[in-house]
């Protein structure tokens, strides 16, 4: 008996991968790594923006937006992540240094630099 509900279990899985393809694998921890984020922010954005998003002296000095504003909290996540990867104005762009997810990572921790406002 058991032996037909492995068989039929092998069939029902075999037809769903071949209708469906396979399933993907997903990661145990898809969320970003808040220290390596943070690290990243320190080492690439801090300079001008401060380590709390404020702004540093430098940055202060070039009109950069406080990452911390509703008006930077407002903007999406694409919007974001085009930014960093692109620059603007003095900005340099990180789209040759920094991977997507890194990017992603870089605006999953300027979304939580509001909460330190």
């Amino acid at each position: 008996m058991l032996r037909n509900q492995y068989r039929s279990l092998i069939y029902t899985a075999t037809i769903l991968t071949a209708l469906v393809g396979p399933l993907p694998i997903v990661r145990a921890n898809p969320g970003p790594d808040r220290a390596a984020a943070n690290a990243m922010f320190r080492t690439k954005c801090a300079m001008c923006h401060g380590q709390d998003g404020a702004g540093s002296a430098v940055g202060k000095s070039m009109n950069v937006p406080d990452l911390r504003s509703p008006v930077v909290q407002k903007s999406s996540d694409a919007e974001l992540a085009q930014l960093i990867a692109n620059g603007k104005a003095g900005m340099p762009a990180f789209k040759g240094s920094l991977s997507e997810d890194q990017i992603h990572d870089l605006v999953t921790h300027i979304r939580s630099l509001h909460q330190k406002k």
